[in-house]
């Protein structure tokens, strides 16, 4: 089987590659557009393999989307604009990339006769949750820009299904966490923030809930449902780790041996959601569970950014797509900003 993943070289798509070269004998080809957060360091290793190729593209362009879709069997689609402060500062390259770009990726993957077609979105998608766990079948509600986007894209992806009859998959996941997460993300840059004698930047009273997912228990999830999934369904990936900002942030700080003192509450985001919560009981269904615990997953993280101070410390440099004051994202979307908007300069 030959694979199309799209958003490769960002932080989730470059994890579920290495794990189909090691896992599994499909070629791949993986199609990137390399702004800040698409980053070929991330494949550096498995780039001679011979079951995997790089094409550079945008999937909002229809040219790059044939040439890297020619002789695909399935498509995994990662690409998507996912820093939420961005988005509420300029929401035009959320709808070009989100949208339009997943619109691009459907025609022609119609018009190819693609197999089957893994659009991978986002817990965001439903809104915060004050009680209980969202399900598949709940309504959307999202409360963002780039939430928006995504739901926006869910929905055209559900409708090719419908209308077309294409065999379509949409994966629903809670924030990842793990190596090679681009450093504007709260665990990588908490944890490299501290590594230089830095505070790490809270907002608000840190009271907002999510739920933290190991990348690779993500990448087994969304590959599970596009092996195993049912056309035209919706699979939520859930980690079972539900953790305030501020138990998060503690965490941290113990993993790294650091105090309290090192935090600095900084003004709260716009609009930020309390809670996100996901029921997975549809995906283990199908034989999926998470294997990683998040004491287990955030020593290994942590000690992958120790370990690879060469591969972060370019990027906090001026590539750094955040203000730590005003311009901050602690959300780890479970799609990869690969594709669009340049980073903020801001202020160091």
């Amino acid at each position: 089987m030959k694979i199309l993943v799209t958003g490769g070289c960002g932080f989730i798509g470059s994890n579920f590659i290495k794990m189909l070269l090691k896992e599994t004998d499909y070629e791949i080809v993986n199609l990137d557009l390399l702004t800040y957060a698409g980053n070929p360091e991330n494949l550096k290793d498995i780039a001679d393999n011979k079951r995997y190729a790089f094409v550079k593209g945008d999937i909002a362009i229809k040219k790059d989307v044939e040439k890297a879709m020619n002789g695909i069997d399935t498509v995994f689609h990662f690409a998507a604009e996912s820093h939420v402060d961005n988005s509420i500062n300029d929401s035009d390259p959320f709808i070009k990339t989100n949208v339009y770009g997943t619109k691009t990726l459907l025609d022609v993957a119609r018009e190819k006769n693609i197999e089957r077609f893994v659009h991978v979105s986002t817990d965001e998608v439903y809104g915060s949750v004050e009680t209980g766990k969202s399900t598949e079948r709940d309504i959307l509600e999202p409360r963002n820009p780039y939430s928006a986007s995504k739901a926006a894209s869910d929905l055209l992806a559900l409708s090719y299904a419908n209308t077309y009859e294409m065999d379509i998959v949409v994966t629903r996941s809670s924030n990842n966490y793990g190596p090679y997460q681009y450093p504007e993300k709260v665990i990588p840059l908490f944890v490299t923030n501290l590594m230089e004698g830095k505070k790490v930047p809270l907002y608000g009273t840190g009271e907002n809930i999510r739920d933290w997912l190991y990348v690779e228990d993500n990448c087994r999830g969304i590959l599970c449902a596009g092996e195993k999934g049912k056309k035209g369904e919706i699979y939520n990936v859930d980690g079972g780790n539900e953790l305030s900002n501020i138990e998060l942030t503690k965490r941290i700080l113990k993993a790294m041996g650091k105090g309290n003192e090192m935090i600095e509450h900084v003004e709260d985001r716009k609009g930020h959601d309390l809670r996100y919560s996901l029921n997975s009981s549809k995906l283990e269904s199908l034989g999926w569970k998470p294997e990683k615990n998040f004491e287990e997953g955030l020593k290994e993280t942590v000690d992958w950014y120790k370990n690879n101070k060469a591969w972060w410390k370019p990027l906090k440099g001026e590539k750094m797509s955040f203000v730590i004051k005003s311009n901050l994202v602690l959300d780890a979307h479970p799609t990869d900003a690969t594709v669009g908007v340049k980073p903020l300069k801001g202020n160091k």
